[in-house]
């Protein structure tokens, strides 16, 4: 009798332990994607405030080393594609969710790095194909969608990292508008999105620092009327912690608000 319910259970058994053990694997996979594309991520930043080069050579070296960095998490994709097959892949979408979205972070900053614009969703998908062209597992929308909310946290960095370099202030205003695009067009998906909302809300941050860094500069360039490589000498002082030197003399247009304020000596 015990033998006969021990049969009885042992496929049940055995399914279980085959999904325990593929949803091992996939975790596993899952944080060595997650760890590969923080390393793409680091490896553009620390390319891109490269002060030696200027920012078109920089864009170039930047996407050229870290598609060979992409190259590699293409191969851990592939290998967990036979995991993923028909309804599988929703079984264990949760499993390789955040790893999706870390690498649609570091794919989508490689693409606006050298292209200047947002990659689609098309493309993104383009790039989970096998050799013959074939999908590897379907792409979700709401991977996508919060891989490029991170996005705009890293182009953050970007635009005060390189605002005191020559064109900075272009390339931190054109990250404004991206940014300030980004957080538009995805509003109107955070009630389908789950922690869409908390995306957004960082988002919102990082729009917040750029647009008061490129204020601040704007007022200061406004106020005393500073040519653009004194400017850019006073920006990069204030970014690096430094102040300006105590015996430059003041413009002559901040001279006569002083006396203004301060009225006619006796």
């Amino acid at each position: 009798m015990m033998t006969t319910i021990s049969s009885t259970f042992e496929p049940f058994r055995e399914h279980l332990d085959e999904h325990h053990d593929r949803r091992d694997c996939l975790i596993k996979v899952n944080r060595d994607i997650s760890a590969a594309s923080k390393k793409v991520i680091f490896l553009l930043q620390r390319i891109l405030n490269d002060a030696s080069n200027d920012d078109h050579v920089l864009s170039l070296r930047a996407a050229t080393e870290a598609k060979k960095k992409l190259a590699e998490i293409h191969t851990m994709l592939r290998s967990i594609a036979h995991e993923l097959v028909g309804p599988r892949f929703w079984r264990y979408a949760h499993s390789i969710s955040s790893g999706l979205q870390e690498y649609i972070e570091a794919l989508s900053f490689v693409h606006y790095v050298e292209h200047g614009r947002l990659i689609s969703y098309e493309r993104v998908q383009e790039t989970l194909c096998d050799d013959t062209g074939q999908h590897l597992f379907p792409l979700p929308l709401s991977d996508y969608v919060l891989g490029i909310c991170d996005l705009t946290g890293e182009l953050m960095r970007l635009a005060i990292s390189s605002i005191s370099r020559p064109n900075g202030r272009m390339k931190a205003s054109q990250i404004s508008l991206f940014v300030r695009g980004c957080k538009a067009d995805f509003e109107t998906l955070t009630p389908y999105i789950h922690d869409l909302h908390k995306k957004q809300a960082v988002t919102v941050q990082s729009l917040r620092k750029v647009e008061e860094a490129i204020y601040a500069i704007a007022i200061r360039s406004s106020e005393y009327e500073l040519s653009p490589p004194m400017l850019d000498h006073i920006v990069s002082q204030v970014v690096s912690g430094g102040t300006e030197p105590s015996e430059e003399p003041d413009p002559p247009s901040r001279q006569k608000r002083l006396g203004d304020i301060q009225g006619p000596r006796q």
